[in-house]
């Protein structure tokens, strides 16, 4: 099929719309749509949560609604992205079919209650949600203003009933070969006599029975069949809303990370990947939270590499979060253009107008309970659609990076659920996000990828506490290094393989020794009062939480501890490994080091980096370039050459003033 840009070659600029909450009120039915064309929104996802509505009783089906609404947009230039309803099934069908409902870890099945809450193993709500797919396909899927089918929402969560069991021990038995005797050994099960001697004796983990923490390969093996079954029934959605029209594409929309799925695995089956963006602007450091939002955004756009949709975020305030603030003049503008920067072709919300009741009624929205085209939300909304015409030739332009950081949720699951190091969090997410600080302040584009895709393409490759490595992975890192590539790693790095299992010959393990040219023979975990420090080049590097004893075998040693009984002792090297290096850092530290590390890098490996002001940063798209002031005063940015303002027209010679929450989006001449 066309590539999504191809078939919609314009920023899509809309919201969650759900007009079944108002089918009472007809004139506000009538108004909407006016009111979505005076805010310059140009689509609006349809339909997320209208399954009682659509099929109030079993098999009685009412499209009449949407049959008008999507008609009443389309007068107004606004397009629909249709979703399926299954996030949230109607009541009469967890009444007549309990087995719907999911069961718990504690093995007690839900009654009807909130949404997400069903079985995707289940036959029956696999056999209703296909039936209410076929027919919206077939209603719908040639309808010219449907451009877009939308998957469910935020799918997660896990079932324990007895079909889910049982499909985990089929899911398991094609795994390891119908084979128990690999089973107990990926799972290491001699330990405390937990060898499996029969299939039905495989449950998932539980509190009550084995948790999560015991069997670290039954976990691991758990989470990878819960994003399997997930994803299946996502498949099934698919292939049911495509048997009518294959050419229109499918997203569903993913959620903030670490996730307990999979992403990588899921995303391969959708046409465009998008993603719900909720972050607690306006914080005392709120570079921390841009930060971690950009991280995000490079995320999902590296999942598939091509640009994403913002499918969720919010014009104001949200209503979930511990403190829902509101945003500041200027923060929408910039957080969703943020989203942009780093890849996006929409930016929407969620919602549409806030609806008068339900948990939801005070999250924001472009249209608030006065019901009036106006105010201070609305009047941003309607500045960031005109930004996005003006920014139209952007759309579908790429983001080329030339450095990478590896993060996985597979890892995270591994390193989180270990015994050992610091228990209660091993800031695996915060070590990702501090080093990606270093390339963020200095605007050098990245992308965030999985520890099983091809690195070839990069000059410099990041692997923060890579602690569980399959051995095609290790292959694929070796492969890297060797034709050329720079790495750089950290502590805790091939520790384990995919289920869990030590390296044998010690870490890391296999290949990355030699990669490396070293042994990690130890690893110390600091209490929260220690401190540590790297001495290089005579400058001292603070360091916290963990110090690796390392033995070198080819690396050089750069920088040493400089106390404790290992003080002189190897803490960060280098190692030339065929036509490439690599380099070690064997602690955590608080980003002095590893700033100086990717500065020279940087420069060594010719990768464009600027010097910019605090909280500033630049991303690129193509041709097109995105300076964005998240600090809290005004700030001036020297870029080489002649550029145009997207929406000004105005031409510069690269001496940017930006103001405190703005972004200017230029053109290079």
């Amino acid at each position: 099929m066309k590539e999504f840009q191809t078939l919609h070659p314009h920023f899509l600029h809309g919201a969650d719309y759900n007009p079944d909450q108002w089918i009472s009120y007809p004139e506000i039915l009538e108004q909407d749509p006016e009111m979505m064309a005076q805010a310059h929104c140009n689509c609006m996802s349809v339909g997320i949560f209208a399954w009682s509505t659509l099929e109030p009783n079993e098999g009685e089906y009412h499209f009449e609604l949407l049959d008008s609404i999507i008609e009443n947009l389309s007068a107004k230039g606004v397009k629909t992205v249709l979703a399926t309803p299954s996030a949230a099934r109607p009541r009469w069908m967890a009444e007549k079919y309990p087995e719907v409902c999911r069961v718990d870890k504690s093995g007690v099945r839900e009654i009807y209650n909130t949404r997400h809450n069903h079985c995707y193993t289940s036959p029956i709500y696999r056999e209703k949600t296909a039936a209410i797919d076929r027919l919206l396909a077939e209603r719908y899927g040639n309808n010219p203003n449907v451009i877009l089918w939308h998957i469910s929402n935020e799918l997660g969560g896990e079932c324990h009933c007895e079909l889910c069991q049982q499909a985990f021990r089929q899911w398991l038995r094609k795994k390891y070969d119908n084979d128990l005797d690999k089973l107990n050994h990926a799972w290491w099960s001699t330990f405390w006599s937990h060898t499996v001697t029969d299939w039905d004796q495989i449950r998932a983990p539980r509190e009550h029975g084995e948790p999560d923490i015991i069997m670290t390969g039954l976990y691991l093996d758990w989470r990878n069949f819960v994003t399997y079954q997930t994803t299946d029934f996502m498949k099934m959605e698919i292939d049911t809303v495509k048997s009518v029209n294959p050419n229109i594409p499918v997203t569903t929309n993913l959620m903030w990370l670490p996730q307990p799925l999979d992403l990588h695995y899921l995303s391969q089956f959708l046409d465009v990947v998008s993603w719900d963006s909720y972050p607690s602007w306006h914080e005392p450091d709120q570079v921390r939270c841009a930060v971690d939002t950009a991280f995000n955004h490079d995320y999902f756009r590296s999942l598939k590499h091509k640009p994403f949709l913002l499918m969720e975020s919010t014009p104001s305030n949200t209503n979930w979060q511990a403190i829902s603030k509101l945003k500041r003049p200027g923060m929408h503008r910039l957080a969703s253009l943020q989203a942009v920067a780093h890849g996006s072709d929409s930016v929407q919300y969620f919602q549409w107008r806030k609806g008068r009741g339900g948990s939801e009624k005070f999250h924001g929205a472009v249209i608030d309970h006065n019901g009036k085209a106006s105010g201070r939300v609305f009047e941003d909304v309607k500045q960031v659609g005109i930004a996005l015409e003006k920014l139209d030739p952007i759309c579908g332009s790429k983001t080329e990076a030339k450095v990478a950081i590896i993060f996985d949720n597979k890892n995270s699951w591994a390193l989180q659920n270990t015994s050992g190091f610091v228990n209660a969090d091993k800031k695996y997410m915060k070590t990702c996000l501090a080093h990606y600080k270093s390339f963020w302040k200095r605007g050098v584009d990245v992308d965030i990828v999985n520890t099983g895709e091809d690195l070839s393409a990069y000059s410099l490759v990041v692997m923060p506490m890579l602690y569980s490595t399959s051995p095609e992975q290790i292959r694929l890192i070796e492969e890297y290094v060797a034709g050329g590539g720079t790495a750089v790693a950290t502590y805790a790095t091939g520790y384990v393989d995919e289920t869990d299992l030590c390296y044998l010959g010690g870490f890391p393990g296999g290949k990355l020794k030699d990669v490396f040219g070293l042994t990690a023979d130890e690893i110390d975990t600091l209490y929260p009062t220690d401190t540590n420090s790297v001495v290089w080049d005579g400058n001292t590097y603070p360091v916290v939480d963990y110090c690796e004893l390392i033995t070198p075998s080819t690396a050089q040693v750069l920088g040493t501890y400089g106390s404790d009984f290992y003080k002189g002792m190897p803490a960060l090297l280098k190692n030339d490994y065929q036509k490439g290096t690599a380099y070690y850092i064997g602690c955590r530290d608080t980003g002095e080091l590893s700033d100086r590390l990717y500065d020279q890098l940087l420069k060594e490996l010719g990768i464009t980096a600027y010097d910019l002001p605090e909280g500033v940063t630049i991303n690129s798209r193509e041709k097109y370039f995105f300076v964005q002031n998240f600090s809290y005063a005004p700030a001036t940015v020297n870029l080489p050459g002649n550029y145009r303002n997207m929406e000004t027209g105005e031409i510069c010679n690269g001496c940017i003033c930006i103001d405190s929450s703005n972004i200017v989006v230029l053109e290079k001449l």
